[in-house]
């Protein structure tokens, strides 16, 4: 071993030996253990539920085609309720999912003033769900449109997958702008912050 490995050698020896490890770093451990195996088993009841509904779904829809000229067909209105039910599975699937993942870039983009930050997640999310509510409600049908027929055509498929693309997109789009201006309002509720502080304060000295 040479000059400068025993040197640095002893050097990390020292450090190690100086340093006393935290009280509770084992119940850290514990803990961590703990969260992942609760994050696992909750990713697992999602998979199960959703996979439960996506199951659900094609056993009503292949339970509800009929037989005409010696195939089977889909009414009009099949379609169009799986369809609803699909939008309104993905509302309530897609809301906790990106609240789960934009709570730690809330709290730190409102860093200075947390409960800022807590009440503009709530009020996200109530736009959230308001927005899908509003498409459903706008793109529900409750008769077929003239270009459909009486049963499933090409028509009304194109227009399902149109629908569920659709609120896709918007809400992308907006979940997009809501990263970049958050930081912004992050800004100007912290300057306003600061700003009344300072007005208090030469209240004080005058």
């Amino acid at each position: 071993m040479t000059t400068l490995e025993q040197r640095l050698s002893a050097a990390l020896r020292a450090g190690a030996e100086a340093t006393t490890p935290a009280p509770d770093l084992f119940a850290r451990v514990q803990g961590s253990i703990s969260d992942d195996a609760a994050r696992r088993r909750r990713a697992a009841r999602v998979f199960a539920v959703v996979g439960l509904i996506a199951g659900a779904l094609v056993s009503l829809g292949a339970g509800m085609m009929v037989r005409v000229d010696g195939r089977y067909v889909m009414p009009w209105w099949v379609l169009e309720l799986l369809t609803t039910m699909v939008l309104v599975g993905m509302a309530l699937w897609l809301g906790p999912f990106i609240k789960r993942f934009g709570r730690a870039y809330a709290a730190d983009v409102f860093r200075a003033n947390p409960r800022t930050g807590k009440s503009f997640i709530v009020l996200t999310d109530i736009v959230y769900y308001l927005i899908f509510t509003a498409y459903i409600l706008f793109t529900v049908q409750f008769s077929p449109d003239d270009d459909w027929g009486s049963m499933v055509g090409p028509e009304q498929v194109q227009f399902s997958v149109v629908k569920v693309g659709g609120i896709l997109l918007i809400i992308g789009v907006l979940h997009g702008l809501n990263i970049v201006l958050m930081p912004v309002l992050g800004r100007l509720f912290s300057l306003n912050r600061r700003l009344d502080a300072l007005n208090r304060d030469e209240g004080v000295d005058d």
